[in-house]
C-alpha cells in the first residue's frame, strides 16, 4: 500500500478510537439509564452499534499491522504493478482512461483508484506500453492498449 493510505487508515483508526468509541459508551450510558433492560430497545441498538464499532477498530488494527508500504521511488515504469497509473485505450470505443492500481483498502474508482484485485488490474499486471490485452469483466470482456505507466 502506498504511505498516503496508510497514513489514512492510521487516521480513521484514531478517529475511531478517540471520538466514535467514547460516544457509543455515552450511548449505553444513556440507555441504560432509560430503566429496565430486559425491554430496552435503545439500550439494545447501542450494544451493536458499539460491538460494530470494536469489530471495525478490530479489522482495521489487522489491516494495519499487516500493511506493507511500498516505496515507489524503487518501482519500475516498465510494466504494470501495484500503485502504476496507467493510461490506456479502450480499443473497441476508442475511449481514454486512467486507473491507478491500489490495495484494497486505497481503492477509490471516483479518484480513478482501482484495487489490485479487481478483473482490469489483474489482466493489466506485468503488462508493458504497447500491450494490448483482453481481461474477461463480469459484463463480457474488455480489449484494451496501454499507452503509458508512470507512478505519481
Amino acid at each position: 500500500m502506498s504511505q498516503e493510505g496508510y497514513e489514512k487508515l492510521v487516521a480513521e483508526l484514531q478517529r475511531l478510537e478517540s471520538i466514535e468509541r467514547p460516544a457509543a459508551s455515552a450511548a449505553i450510558a444513556e440507555a441504560r439509564d432509560k430503566g429496565d433492560l430486559s425491554e430496552n430497545s435503545e439500550y439494545e441498538a447501542a450494544k451493536e452499534a458499539q460491538a460494530r464499532l470494536e469489530d471495525k477498530i478490530n479489522r482495521l488494527k489487522i489491516t494495519i499491522s499487516e500493511a506493507k508500504i511500498v516505496d515507489v521511488s524503487r518501482l519500475n515504469a516498465k510494466a504494470v504493478q501495484i500503485l502504476s497509473k496507467v493510461d490506456m485505450t479502450n480499443l473497441t470505443n476508442g475511449a481514454k482512461m486512467s486507473y491507478t492500481i491500489v490495495s484494497e483498502n486505497e481503492a477509490d474508482l471516483r479518484a480513478g483508484k482501482i484495487s489490485i484485485k479487481t478483473p482490469i488490474a489483474q489482466g493489466l499486471l506485468n503488462k508493458k506500453v504497447g500491450d494490448e490485452v483482453e481481461i474477461k469483466i463480469p459484463r463480457g470482456s474488455i480489449k484494451l492498449r496501454i499507452d503509458n505507466i508512470s507512478y505519481e
